[in-house]
């Protein structure tokens, strides 16, 4: 490859990644307002265009023409790096997913490896935002963003390794190829239930969004930040990662680029608007954890069932080598229905036994009073 040719490639990949952030930016959260107004009862942005479609548009050129303000004892330079880091996480990802057949941006054999290593990245991004602002409230806010996705790495990571195991390879061209005949969200529902889960506190979206809560935080980490910048993280960022994930998790578990009829870059279109609906649709309906609950229920509940189905996983693969699907699948269907069962006991254990212990200790003291 000539120089030429490699500087071409990679202006069209960045062009195309990119243009990944630039319109998850602008459809997603056009698309949180209104479904938010239908859920509501509301009406959600109608005014600035044919059904409000210009509203993202209007909401770019505000932030667009707002100063931009650096406070005056933040580390400037750190200050400044933090919205480039988190942002250039995301579109580093983009590289390993396989839009269609024989499309990959980037085919690598250890492509789970880099979902996971690169993904992590963005963690420094979060918690230098909250350090270099110079603010109690940024400063929390990057703590908070930094135990929490740290603790639901583990989870996450947990799963991906299972769907290593399935696959016996760790490319995600070989991941998705494998799913011509089943998607493995038939094969480990369990898996798919934890991943979304702990995908979601990765993203910081509600009911796992404390690195930025409003009535504790101001913004968490994006406090100080306005203009453009803020932009980067409200807008870009938060939503940009939203659609990598849902692209990973289509490959992971719904097949990816793969169709009923066929396969081509459509189908997984289709499939990160449905992940992004879904995560709009919690968004709007559950109500925050708080932030002991959070933890307790990543290191309480996640990580035991992930390390579980993970060597359930691999004792299936090694007694049953040349069939071993089968009896995965019904391990993990039988799980995931003990769960919902068994879910509310396990919450009160494992996530309200303080504040129920409390209440009852303030009712004895009420009524000896």
């Amino acid at each position: 490859m000539t120089v030429v040719t490699f500087i071409i490639h990679f202006v069209l990949i960045f062009i195309l990644a990119l243009g990944i952030m630039v319109l998850s930016a602008l459809i997603f959260p056009f698309a949180m307002r209104r479904i938010w107004g239908f859920i509501g009862d509301r009406y959600g942005p109608n005014r600035v265009g044919p059904q409000g479609l210009l509203q993202p548009f209007a909401d770019g050129l505000k932030l667009f023409i707002k100063e931009d303000i650096t406070p005056s004892k933040a580390n400037r330079v750190l200050f400044a790096m933090a919205p480039a880091i988190t942002f250039i996480t995301p579109m580093l990802t983009v590289m390993v997913i396989p839009f269609s057949p024989g499309f990959t941006i980037a085919n690598l054999n250890v492509g789970l490896l880099y979902l996971v290593a690169v993904g992590s990245f963005s963690i420094l991004g979060l918690l230098l935002a909250g350090w270099a602002s110079h603010n109690k409230y940024s400063l929390l806010g990057g703590l908070r963003s930094v135990a929490q996705m740290v603790s639901y790495e583990i989870p996450l990571i947990l799963n991906i390794i299972i769907i290593g195991m399935l696959v016996g390879s760790l490319s995600l061209d070989d991941v998705v190829g494998s799913q011509g005949k089943v998607w493995y969200i038939a094969v480990q529902p369990l898996a798919f239930l934890v991943f979304l889960i702990a995908g979601m506190a990765e993203l910081n979206r509600t009911p796992f969004d404390l690195p930025e809560a409003e009535s504790e935080l101001v913004s968490g980490y994006m406090t100080e930040y306005g203009g453009l910048r803020f932009a980067l993280f409200a807008a870009f960022i938060e939503w940009g990662e939203v659609a990598v994930w849902s692209m990973a998790t289509s490959a992971l578990f719904l097949g990816g680029w793969r169709g009923p009829f066929g396969g081509n870059a459509g189908w997984l279109v289709l499939k990160v608007l449905v992940m992004a609906f879904f995560v709009i649709w919690v968004y709007a309906t559950f109500p925050r954890l708080q932030v002991d609950q959070l933890m307790a229920f990543a290191w309480k509940v996640l990580i035991p069932i992930s390390l579980v189905n993970l060597g359930a996983t691999g004792l299936f693969i090694i007694l049953m080598p040349d069939n071993f699907l089968l009896p995965i699948a019904a391990f993990s269907w039988v799980s995931v229905v003990l769960l919902v069962a068994l879910f509310p006991g396990l919450l009160r254990k494992a996530l309200l036994r303080k504040r129920l212990r409390q209440m009852e200790n303030f009712k004895l003291e009420t009524t000896e009073a």
